[in-house]
C-alpha cells in the first residue's frame, strides 16, 4: 500500500469517528447502557459469521472459475484473501475504484498469470452483475415505494443510484447481445466528443474503450461455454449477496428489535444503492446517515439506533479492512500455472 491508500484509510476514520461523536454526544449514557444490556450475544457471532460467508462465497466463486483439471491446487487461503483484500481496498478508495485492481495483485500473488487473472476476474464480474441487477429490480419493484412515501430526499438519490446500475448491466448486455453496434455506437459517441475535446485526449479514450469492449465480449463468449462454472458461480454469488444483505436485520436481531427480514433487507439493498453514488472513500458519512435515516424506522430508542450503526458499519467495513491488511501481509505459497494457461 503507497501513501495514497493509507490516506484513504485515515479519511474513512476519521469522518466515521466524527459521525460517531456527534452521535455518541447527543445520546444520553443511560440509553447505551439499556441497548448494550440487551444484546443477543449469539445473533452477534451470527453477525459476524454472516459477513466472513460472503467473503467465503466469494473465494469460492473464483476458485470455481480457475479450476482446471491436472493443475496444481492452490490452497483456500490464496483464493480467500482475494475478497478481503478487494473489501480493504474497496473501503479507502473513491467509488470503490481500487477493489479491481487489487484482485488482480493478489490474483497474481498467488501465482495465476495477469491475463488469465482479468479473465477470471471480468467472468466474475458480469456474474455479479447480473444477479445484483435482478436484485436491485426485485428491491425497486417491491421496496421503493415505502421508501420515496417516508424518505422522498433519499429516495430521490437511490434512485440515481440505480439508474448507475441499470446504465452498467444495459451496455454489459449490449456487449453481449449486440457486439457490432455496440461498438459501433461507442465510435459514434466519441466522434462526437472529438468536436468538444481534443482529437488525442479522445483517440486514447476511443482505445481503451474499444479493447475493454473487446475483452468482455471475448471473455462472456468463455462464459457461455462453461456452462457448469457458470451455474455454481451464479448459484456461489446468490449466497454471497444473501449473506451480506442479511447483515442488517441480524444487527436488529441482536438488538432484541422486532423486524420483518425481507423489509430490512430491501431497506439495506436502497442503502447500498445510494452509497453508489458517494464519491468517498467507504462512502463515509453517506453510509451512516442513510443507515439511520431508513432505520429509524425500527429502531425506536436512539441508543440502540446508534449501537446498531457502529455494529453494521464495523462488520460491513472495517472488519473487512482489518481482514484486508493481514491478507495483504500474509502472502500466499505462489504457484506457477500449468504451461497451457
Amino acid at each position: 500500500m503507497n501513501k495514497k491508500h493509507l490516506w484513504g484509510i485515515a479519511i474513512v476514520l476519521l469522518i466515521s469517528c466524527g459521525v460517531l461523536y456527534v452521535d455518541l454526544k447527543d445520546t444520553p449514557v443511560t440509553q447505551l447502557a439499556n441497548a448494550t444490556h440487551g444484546i443477543n450475544y449469539g445473533a452477534l457471532i451470527l453477525v459476524f459469521a454472516l459477513m466472513i460467508l460472503s467473503y467465503v462465497f466469494e473465494a469460492s466463486i473464483l476458485a470455481v472459475l480457475a479450476h482446471r483439471k491436472d493443475e496444481p491446487k492452490r490452497s483456500k487461503w490464496s483464493f480467500f484473501r482475494i475478497p478481503i483484500i478487494q473489501a480493504l481496498f474497496n473501503a479507502i478508495t473513491p467509488m470503490s475504484t481500487g477493489g479491481q485492481p487489487s484482485q488482480l495483485a493478489a490474483m497474481v500473488q498467488m501465482g495465476i498469470e495477469g491475463g488469465r487473472a482479468t479473465s477470471l476476474l471480468l467472468m466474475k464480474f458480469i456474474i455479479y452483475q447480473i444477479v445484483v441487477f435482478l436484485a436491485y429490480v426485485v428491491t425497486i419493484i417491491t421496496g421503493f415505494k415505502m421508501v420515496a412515501t417516508k424518505f422522498a430526499g433519499l429516495a430521490f438519490f437511490i434512485g440515481i443510484g440505480f439508474l448507475i446500475h441499470v446504465s452498467s448491466i444495459v451496455f454489459l448486455l449490449a456487449i453481449l447481445f449486440a457486439y457490432n453496434w455496440t461498438k459501433k455506437a461507442a465510435n459514434w459517441i466519441m466522434d462526437l466528443l472529438a468536436k468538444f475535446v481534443s482529437t488525442d485526449r479522445v483517440e486514447v479514450w476511443r482505445k481503451n474503450t474499444v479493447n475493454k469492449i473487446d475483452t468482455f465480449y471475448t471473455e462472456s463468449q468463455k462464459l457461455k461455454r462453461e456452462k457448469k462454472k457458470l451455474f455454481l458461480s451464479g448459484l456461489l454469488t446468490i449466497l454471497q449477496l444473501l449473506c451480506f444483505y442479511s447483515v442488517p436485520y441480524m444487527v436488529l436481531v441482536t438488538l432484541g428489535v422486532p423486524a420483518s427480514w425481507a423489509s430490512v433487507t430491501q431497506m439495506n439493498i436502497m442503502i447500498i444503492m445510494f452509497m453508489a453514488i458517494i464519491p468517498i472513500p467507504g462512502a463515509s458519512g453517506g453510509a451512516e446517515y442513510s443507515f439511520q435515516t431508513l432505520f429509524a424506522t425500527f429502531v425506536s430508542s436512539k441508543g440502540a439506533l446508534v449501537l446498531g450503526m457502529f455494529l453494521w458499519r464495523f462488520v460491513t467495513y472495517f472488519l473487512g479492512m482489518i481482514l484486508g491488511i493481514f491478507g495483504w501481509i500474509f502472502k500466499p505459497k505462489k504457484i506457477t500455472n500449468t504451461p497451457n494457461d
